[in-house]
């Protein structure tokens, strides 16, 4: 699974994984205990309880036209009742800050918003989805259709309308989850906003980090439904420390064009990431790893 060349790195994955997480991965997630459903009924509750209070309350400061403090104490509330630590490190600009982050589990949105009280780029779809759609543009989401070619140039201007209102906005350029100690390439149709950049904006890399053992654990990878990971997550026992790492910023004139600005902050996350793992980082096996292993399982008629 991993290449003996590396054995720091490769002692700490194999530490990680149990026949339950890639059973999980592989879109067969193990019984969840009584005590299990209990958590997941608390944390449900508790989420419920503090968006019943966080969404009217929001909307009541913006008809008095004041500024909001709802969406980040939501997102700071629910980091916790997940289960969520958040710590910070380094020191993140407050506005006209264009943040890149790896991408590990949909906690990144908790913790990431918790430190900085960030707006996200996310899918269309998202924003049709019920009670999350609406904590979504409570927050300032911007909405994208990642397959409409023809609608670029309105996602663009839009991006540039939120960077244009003082916004931080973040974007995890990777496109998808990975298992919290590799790192894919990281994409670029998003970062044309800066081509060039708005007047005054920054780039700024994110690092998220949960710990060897609790980022593969957290992390959302293979064939698991979204639902099937919510449950793993909010039913795990305890809490767990996901560490936000706010790295140096750089103006994006500096790194003129969009693979330019992706390079660079791709290669200060590997470089803070490998420092945390402790070796040079592994590839990544891929969603679709899991994917093969579920068929073959299937196939055979066995078990992970």
């Amino acid at each position: 699974m991993t290449p003996a060349s590396d054995p720091p790195a490769a002692a700490m994955l194999a530490t990680s994984t149990t026949p339950a997480r890639e059973a999980a991965a592989a879109g067969h997630p193990s019984p969840v205990p009584v005590i299990g459903w209990m958590r997941l009924g608390w944390r449900i509750l508790g989420l419920a309880l503090i968006a019943a209070i966080s969404i009217p309350a929001h909307y009541l400061f913006q008809l008095l036209r004041l500024s909001s403090p709802w969406p980040r104490l939501f997102m700071t509330t629910a980091a916790r009742i997940c289960g969520a630590r958040v710590g910070i490190r380094g020191v993140p600009l407050k506005r006209d800050v264009f943040y890149i982050a790896n991408h590990v589990s949909w906690v990144d949105i908790l913790a990431i918003s918790s430190a900085s009280g960030t707006a996200f780029v996310a899918k269309a779809e998202l924003a049709k989805a019920p009670v999350v759609g609406v904590l979504a543009k409570m927050n300032r989401t911007v909405f994208v259709e990642r397959e409409d070619r023809l609608g670029v140039a309105d996602q663009i201007n839009r991006l540039r309308d939120a960077l244009t209102d003082n916004w931080s906005i973040t974007v995890f350029p990777e496109g998808t989850t990975t298992d919290g100690q590799s790192l894919l390439p990281f994409k670029t149709p998003m970062l044309k906003v800066l081509e060039p950049p708005p007047p005054g904006v920054m780039v700024q890399p994110v690092l998220l980090w949960y710990g060897g053992d609790t980022g593969y654990e957290i992390a959302w990878l293979g064939s698991e439904s979204g639902k099937d990971n919510a449950v793993r997550v909010l039913s795990r026992k305890g809490s767990f420390k996901v560490m936000v790492e706010f790295l140096e910023p750089f103006h994006p004139r500096d790194y003129p064009g969009r693979k330019a600005i992706a390079a660079e902050s791709r290669r200060r996350i590997e470089a803070a990431l490998a420092a945390q793992v402790g070796a040079p980082l592994l590839p990544f096996r891929g969603h679709d790893w899991w994917e093969k292993e579920a068929a073959g399982e299937k196939a055979a008629g066995g078990t992970l």
